[in-house]
């Protein structure tokens, strides 16, 4: 299938929790919808582009920590810290907190967001196994939106992941990498603002950002406005 349906006053964000360029993107779009006192009018639709997948492979220790010196660059308040804890208690799956994000949005879009947005910091800032089950709910716990109890009961009977999965399978082909942003209007952007590359290959060595512009986070937002009539 193609690019997904995208409704009004929405951003479908495909992306995954332990990408740290996500993270960036993420955090830019919900300070731009502060900015633009947007909050009431523009929602993220998060969706799962699990690199793990993509991969064949975990998100690999090393490449993110050649990644934090780079986006911490970009966004210094948000508290990154490299791996804290012993080497082997990095998570080696995301997909249970990305599929945890996914049983909040059956709460609200306001729940998922807040638990997407507080799953990355507890990684990256943290440095907790969100792979856990009871590490996914203690940090659901300081989320004002989400019904922690409700949440539980959707991780332990699966009922989210077959939704996130199928989605992810469905527009996989669609996506060019995390994070890829779809609006109703029809327009698309992959990890926007920044432009980046691999010296020494992707995954080796450390990227380097060539362009990195904030400012478009205020465009993408007000585009969310205007919905399909742009």
């Amino acid at each position: 299938m193609g690019a997904p349906e995208v409704r009004d006053g929405t951003i479908v964000v495909y992306s995954d929790i332990a990408c740290p360029w996500a993270t960036v993107a993420i955090a830019r779009l919900l300070r731009a919808r502060t900015e633009f006192a947007l909050d009431e009018d523009v929602h993220l639709d998060h969706r799962s582009f699990l690199l793990e997948d993509v991969n064949s492979a975990p998100v690999a220790k090393r490449v993110v920590d050649a990644e934090l010196p780079v986006v911490q660059a970009l966004e210094p308040e948000l508290g990154w810290t490299s791996w804290q804890g012993d080497p082997s208690t990095w998570p080696v799956t995301a997909a249970p907190a990305n599929e945890a994000v996914h049983a909040a949005k059956r709460q609200s879009l306001r729940a998922a967001e807040e638990l997407d947005l507080a799953l990355r910091l507890a990684l990256f800032r943290d440095s907790r196994c969100i792979a856990l089950r009871h590490e996914i709910l203690d940090v659901a716990s300081s989320c004002p939106s989400v019904d922690v109890e409700a949440l539980g009961a959707a991780l332990d009977d699966g009922s989210a992941r077959a939704t996130m999965m199928r989605d992810y399978r469905e527009h996989r082909d669609a996506v060019r990498g995390s994070p890829h942003l779809f609006f109703a209007d029809g327009y698309e952007v992959h990890n926007p603002g920044v432009e980046l590359r691999w010296p020494d290959g992707p995954g080796t060595g450390s990227p380097v950002v060539e362009r990195d512009d904030p400012e478009v986070y205020g465009d993408l937002v007000r585009r969310a406005v205007m919905g399909s009539k742009a």
